[in-house]
């Protein structure tokens, strides 16, 4: 069992078994966004050598040795009831704890639950605070159990691995799953430019006709639409839309001009 000291420069210097899961998926940074520092399959040596790098760094420094905090997560406790199955964390914390749970298996009245990749991204989708306890959190088990019974499950199961794409910033959540959608679908693998392009302009029409008919609910459905299409049309070509929108703004934000006939005219 290997540990990894991983560092992203200017955030942090962390521990973790699986890189991808943790610095790829949760916290949203590709290859060349982070380094790891150091790897060992000794415990007692990570938990000592990571304290050392953050402080060496600069960094806060963990109240708590990595090897502290795995004893913890290997025993975290859920409640299940027949009902509702309830986590230990708030929702703000809960998808660290989830991710270092990969495997972990419960029973509750409606079936046997396992935590992989898919389900940990349905329990944050549907997951609530307690009503009784503002550190607890919980989803309800009969929709859970329902999604487990769905075809999509076993369609994110087998999706091939997202292409790594440059992205200028952490990728936001709703953009993630858009193109996770999109991935299922074989968009990615089947798909191509020209055609995404065309479904573009559809949906421009869609949205040119709401507007002049003065339709809010198609105008919203429509505007939608063309951000999924411009998502996917932007990872197709190899970048993130987070990356596309980031760049467009530091072009604009420092331009100055006016207001004519309802356009913003920049200066020259």
């Amino acid at each position: 069992m290997t540990y990894h000291i991983y560092h992203i420069p200017g955030r942090k210097i962390g521990v973790t078994q699986n890189l991808d899961g943790r610095v790829h998926m949760q916290q949203g940074y590709g290859p060349g966004e982070y380094e790891v520092l150091e790897s060992s399959d000794d415990i007692d040596y990570i938990s000592d050598r990571e304290l050392e790098l953050q402080k060496e760094y600069g960094y806060k420094i963990d109240r708590k040795l990595y090897k502290l905090l795995k004893q913890e997560t290997k025993s975290m406790k859920i409640n299940v009831t027949e009902q509702t199955t309830t986590f230990p964390y708030p929702i703000n914390k809960l998808k660290g704890h989830l991710m270092d749970n990969m495997g972990m298996q419960w029973e509750s009245a409606h079936g046997v639950f396992v935590l992989n990749i898919a389900s940990i991204r349905w329990i944050m989708s549907h997951v609530q605070t307690s009503m009784y306890n503002d550190n607890r959190s919980y989803i309800y088990n009969k929709a859970f159990a329902n999604w487990f019974a769905s075809p999509e499950l076993f369609e994110e199961e087998e999706q091939k691995e997202l292409p790594r794409v440059k992205c200028a910033k952490k990728p936001l959540k709703m953009f993630e799953d858009i193109r996770t959608w999109a991935a299922n679908r074989g968009l990615y693998e089947k798909g191509d430019t020209k055609t995404q392009y065309v479904k573009l302009q559809e949906e421009a029409g869609e949205l040119a006709k709401a507007l002049l008919e003065n339709d809010k609910a198609e105008v919203i459905d429509a505007i939608g639409d063309m951000v999924v299409v411009l998502t996917n049309l932007a990872h197709l070509n190899g970048v993130h839309i987070e990356t596309c929108i980031n760049t467009a703004y530091n072009v604009i934000n420092k331009r100055k001009g006016k207001m004519i006939n309802g356009t913003f005219v920049k200066d020259e």
